[in-house]
């Protein structure tokens, strides 16, 4: 696999797929970007992490662009020459950007498939930050590279069915396009004890990227217009990204030192104990052509573990998620934010219910069979074996009551040890 990020820890969906096809008996490599201190080399969970001389750089979009030339450079090289030694069945490659797909030319000319897995769409991505106006010839330019990056690719997986349905209207064959979502991982996150009603205080939790777009300036905001009304009300926020500074600058701002905590990223098996000692977890994304679009794993975890969460009223969200299961605001509107917040905490049985109905979506939706499709597409792209294409299922909102919805992992290769056959993976997603 093939990704542009910093592997294990800031790439979950990279993680799950790569461990997931060890425990199915493959070989993995993950190339990855390289953080200061991290060794060149490390074998995690069975998984061999290679990782390159190049750190994320987002001073600018032209740092950025750097970036991503020179990771896609340096994972060519690297590529070409681990599939000259041993040849690899199959490379998946991870955007952003889509573009470090072309890293797998060489084992592409030589037959091996190539797997795009796009954890965002890159149109939508730019559109969101950048918007139009000046930047719009290069936003025709992102649009073209995302068409000929799915072209070169044998196969595309991305995170949703809304998302795939995009890129089939682009011109991506259905038959060629499969969806593998971020769920929760069934193995380390389960229903966990709530905290007592009786505990001082009312704890909100965040945890993942931190980027503007996510809005977690509105919810640090929302703790300081409730703090007077809420005694103890603390937000826990475990993440990193471009708006650690930012966040760091409004707390001293408005001089939330005791009730907000700004922690860096905590290994996933730690995550469900700290997320159960949170009475809600909040989801605040603002509103853009890119967030519209996503569906949060983290919403999914907080469900899993057991307690009710707080989120932005988005296409996304609301496809899979009702008002029966989350508690929905208006997307980057922060008095309705501070409202909501506000009426969980005074109503103690909506919160319950709440708790109670949010697990639906895990029923229904489980990492052990997403896992086992992944698993089985992988193996038939590497294989050639002949076989019904899986398809993926509608796209149905899980209701409360019955309704009237690399990183880059390097193709398997085969390996010379007797019935083995191993999977690289490199790691290229700037998140």
């Amino acid at each position: 696999m093939v990704v542009h990020a910093y592997y294990p820890l800031n790439e979950p969906r990279v993680s799950r797929e790569a461990e997931a096809l060890v425990r199915a008996g493959y070989d993995v490599d993950v190339v990855c970007l390289r953080d200061e201190g991290e060794p060149a080399y490390e074998r995690h969970r069975g998984v061999d992490i290679h990782r390159l001389p190049v750190r994320i750089d987002k001073r600018s979009l032209g740092h950025q662009l750097l970036s991503y030339a020179n990771f896609l450079a340096r994972a060519s090289v690297h590529l070409t020459g681990a599939h000259r030694r041993d040849p690899y069945r199959t490379v998946q490659v991870h955007n952003l950007p889509d573009f470090l797909v072309f890293c797998a030319v060489a084992p592409k000319l030589s037959g091996t498939p190539v797997l795009l897995d796009l954890h965002d769409l890159m149109p939508e991505f730019f559109a969101g930050r950048f918007g139009s106006g000046v930047k719009r010839p290069l936003a025709a330019l992102v649009r073209a590279q995302e068409r000929l990056a799915c072209r070169f690719a044998d196969h595309v997986i991305t995170v949703s069915h809304a998302w795939r349905e995009q890129l089939i209207g682009r011109g991506v064959p259905a038959e060629h396009c499969s969806v593998v979502m971020n769920v929760a991982d069934d193995r380390i996150f389960g229903p966990r004890p709530r905290r007592p009603a009786s505990a001082p205080g009312f704890r909100l939790v965040y945890h993942g990227q931190l980027t503007h777009r996510y809005g977690l300036d509105l919810a640090v905001r929302a703790v300081a217009a409730l703090r007077d009304e809420i005694p103890g009300i603390h937000l826990t926020v475990h993440g990193r990204g471009d708006a650690v500074g930012e966040l760091t600058a409004l707390v001293d701002e408005l001089e939330l030192h005791s009730a907000v905590e700004l922690n860096p990223p905590i290994p996933a098996e730690a995550l469900p104990d700290m997320i159960a000692g949170a009475d809600l977890g909040v989801v605040p994304y603002r509103d853009d052509v890119f967030t519209d679009g996503l569906v949060p794993t983290k919403l999914m975890e907080y469900g899993a573990v057991g307690i009710p969460c707080v989120a932005a009223r988005t296409t996304a969200i609301t496809t899979y998620f009702t008002d029966t299961m989350t508690e929905l605001f208006t997307p980057g509107d922060l008095d309705d934010l501070i409202a909501k917040i506000r009426e969980l905490h005074d109503d103690r049985d909506r919160l319950d219910r709440l708790a109670a109905r949010s697990r639906r979506f895990n029923e229904r939706y489980r990492w052990a069979d997403v896992q086992a499709a992944y698993v089985a597409l992988v193996t038939r792209l590497g294989t050639g074996t002949p076989g019904a294409k899986w398809e993926p299922a509608e796209p149905v909102a899980v209701t409360s009551s019955p309704p009237g919805s690399p990183a880059a992992t390097r193709s398997p290769r085969r390996d010379h040890r007797r019935g083995r056959t191993r999977a690289g993976a490199r790691a290229s997603t700037t998140h």
